[in-house]
């Protein structure tokens, strides 16, 4: 102990102790007023764009988020897959989408902005149940020439790998597309047009 009655280590010991004790207690301050930034669910469900990390979405992958409270897939297609869609074009009730419920930037029979990448509304255009993906080409016990595509099993309406609806089924029309833009190389925004589209 000092000459002057006070005890250093004791004395860094509680400034020390009380700096890491007020640190802590802004962290937490601070959570809420960080977290106000971001989007609430509910927030999200009325329309808040979703940003989706597609950076490790392997070929022939389907990843599914939601957006609007409604299921948003993103597939990665193989160049097979771009390849075979205008072999089903004549199967088609509107292979160039012209009544399709898509934003004007998409164009073709890839429906999308990049080929590789399709954003598609995952909800049949019929009652809305969400179609399976079967990516196989070959026979299938509810089409002998199936090409690869969503199937809806709720009431077997079928669909190609851009979401293009076959004829003769109960589906009016194209699965949707959302807007959405590429932030680069691995993000999709879903929600947001590319800058300058209409």
């Amino acid at each position: 102990m000092s000459s002057d009655g006070v005890n250093k280590g004791r004395r860094r010991f509680l400034v020390a102790t009380t700096s890491v004790v007020g640190g802590i207690g802004a962290g937490f301050a601070a959570v809420p007023f960080i977290k106000s930034w971001m989007p609430s669910a509910r927030a999200q469900a009325v329309g808040a764009p979703v940003q989706v990390n597609i950076g490790k979405l392997k070929e022939g992958q389907l990843l599914k988020v939601q957006w609007r409270g409604q299921t948003v897939g993103v597939l990665r297609r193989t160049p097979e897959m771009i390849a075979n869609l205008p072999k089903v074009d004549d199967a088609l009730s509107d292979p160039q989408s012209a009544d399709a419920e898509q934003p004007e930037y998409i164009h073709g029979e890839e429906r999308a902005l990049n080929p590789e990448f399709l954003v598609v509304n995952m909800h049949c255009t019929h009652l809305g149940c969400i179609p399976q993906m079967i990516p196989q080409v070959g026979p299938q016990p509810f089409d002998e020439n199936w090409n690869g595509g969503f199937y809806c099993p709720c009431h077997k309406s079928k669909f190609d790998l851009s979401g293009r609806v076959y004829k003769g089924v109960p589906a009016p029309a194209n699965l949707r597309i959302p807007p959405y833009s590429f932030l680069d190389e691995r993000t999709v925004m879903i929600g947001v047009s590319p800058q300058g589209a209409v």
